[in-house]
């Protein structure tokens, strides 16, 4: 390693609350090298690139770019430095040009008749020099960037940043929305942009493209480092203990559940346009079934689509306690007996300024009806048996929701759908963001609810979630299910399928 890297990051802490969430990190780049950022759900790295973006300030470390210790306030401090991100969800103005979008920010101008007007030709020509260096000047950069297709769209991006004159470039998920052959085109880039010193960060679930694109690899795991591998030097095994680490041994319940009843949902064939194909499995009564998927995997299409949140064109025969099913809204999954938790419970699950009564009560109100108006008494009752029987730690029925943990806020949205009608929970990230004792506890009464004849579908990217609760576990990646195991498998085994199907 060279005496001044590109990046040295040392010594970095961050705490949300008073809780840990990067402990003592370090992450060096050297110029013109590529080193993947890999971990688990929750293990510190989305917070990581906020404080290299400046979207975060740190609680104690050093940050230095060239040799030069820097402090990133605001994003527009980081940029200026030449530190530049490429989200997972690409960002470009659809109805502009591709030379307007490559130099967006730094029009060109030239004199007008008494004011200054944008230089459209001058756009294009930087924009087509920009373009020759990433290897595709053949590019028209006079269309409209809508008319790209999405790989095009992510050229665009990355010849915007060395417009910018990035140095450092962080690639968070880049192929998740594109093809084999995208993909392709995209490493093609990369290689380029090495060969011009910029040095590349690159976030990615995908073994095969780590293994193919990076010259290091840096694991986090619970906000601390838990490996630096040479990747020429290192393999997938590896890789994989470094991420998982040991088991906890007493977070998920360990006595073996009941044999499970007859089929509540049953999908055979089942497939969104675009997103999902074919796609078969059941889950019975008294059963938890995980379904792991990494990012772009389908896993979240796969679970709003059964609740009838989805509205593309859809195939394949869904049943439910054999009848057929085929919810066209939200409504019809509630009114079929089905109960959804959204991932991202702060936009879709909770509604903060709500008390835990009135957050409990709410998809049900109906039922707390006396007459003409809610029953405030009803839903009381009814919220202080949920607080009882989950744990849900709170000063009553009538404290406001934001002032719970994430670990509490989540039994409440789980508590909205015990209720007598549901038989089926489809849960989405049912542990993000929560504590590991709260974890615990939600665990806990999930199997609790799958003893009383409730089935369960956990959609998660968290791989140890999904070996250590399920009675049974799916693999889903790219839209297909590509394995299935029964309860006791591994975490490494559901990683490893999936990095299976990105080798084949």
């Amino acid at each position: 390693m060279s005496s001044t890297a590109r990046l040295s990051m040392r010594g970095i802490d961050k705490s949300f609350g008073g809780v840990p969430v990067l402990s003592n990190v370090e992450l060096t780049l050297e110029a013109g090298e590529v080193v993947a950022l890999l971990g688990s759900n929750g293990a510190g790295k989305s917070t990581l690139v906020k404080i290299l973006t400046g979207l975060y300030s740190r609680d104690a470390g050093t940050v230095e770019v060239d040799g030069q210790a820097v402090v990133f306030g605001k994003p527009a401090d980081a940029i200026a430095a030449g530190v530049k991100l490429l989200p997972q969800e690409i960002s470009v103005m659809p109805d502009l040009s591709v030379g307007e979008n490559i130099l967006l920010g730094d029009l060109p101008m030239k004199p007008g008749f008494g004011f200054k007007q944008v230089d459209y030709k001058t756009i294009h020509i930087r924009a087509t020099e920009l373009l020759a260096q990433l290897g595709f000047e053949a590019l028209d950069t006079h269309q409209d960037v809508k008319r790209l297709s999405v790989a095009e769209q992510r050229i665009v991006e990355i010849a915007r940043a060395i417009a910018g004159q990035a140095r450092i470039l962080i690639m968070d998920e880049p192929t998740a929305a594109l093809t084999e052959q995208e993909a392709e085109l995209l490493f093609a880039i990369i290689r380029r942009l090495k060969q011009q010193r910029v040095s590349v960060v690159y976030i990615s679930h995908y073994m095969s493209e780590v293994f193919e694109i990076s010259d290091r690899i840096v694991v986090l795991r619970d906000g601390r480092n838990a490996g630096d591998f040479v990747t020429a030097t290192t393999n997938k095994a590896e890789v994989l203990a470094a991420m998982l680490g040991a088991t906890a041994g007493d977070l998920y319940p360990t006595e073996p559940p009941p044999p499970p009843g007859t089929d509540v949902l049953k999908v055979e064939g089942f497939g969104v346009r675009g997103k999902i194909a074919d796609v078969s499995f059941a889950v019975r009564s008294g059963e938890i079934l995980g379904i792991f998927g990494l990012v772009g995997s389908g896993v979240e299409v796969l679970g709003r689509a059964l609740y009838g949140a989805v509205h593309s064109e859809r195939s394949g025969q869904v049943t439910l306690d054999g009848r057929p099913y085929r919810p066209s809204t939200p409504q019809h999954g509630k009114e079929a007996g089905i109960g959804f938790v959204a991932a991202e419970r702060k936009k879709e699950g909770i509604i903060a300024d709500l008390t835990v009564r009135e957050n409990i009560a709410l998809p049900f109100q109906n039922r707390f009806t006396r007459g003409l108006f809610v029953s405030t008494e009803a839903e009381t009752g009814h919220a202080q048996n949920w607080i009882r029987d989950l744990g849900i730690r709170t000063r009553g029925p009538e404290q406001k929701l934001r002032t719970l943990s994430g670990g509490n806020q989540q039994k409440v949205c789980l508590a909205r759908w015990l209720v007598e009608g549901v038989k089926l929970l489809i849960l989405e990230e049912p542990t993000r963001g929560v504590d590991i004792g709260a974890r615990r506890e939600i665990y806990g009464k999930l199997r609790e609810l799958t003893a009383k004849g409730y089935a369960v579908i956990i959609l998660s990217s968290d791989v140890e979630e999904v070996a250590g609760i399920s009675d049974r576990s799916l693999v889903l990646d790219r839209g297909r299910v590509v394995e299935e195991f029964p309860r006791g498998v591994t975490p490494a085994a559901l990683m490893a399928a999936t990095a299976e199907t990105q080798t084949a």
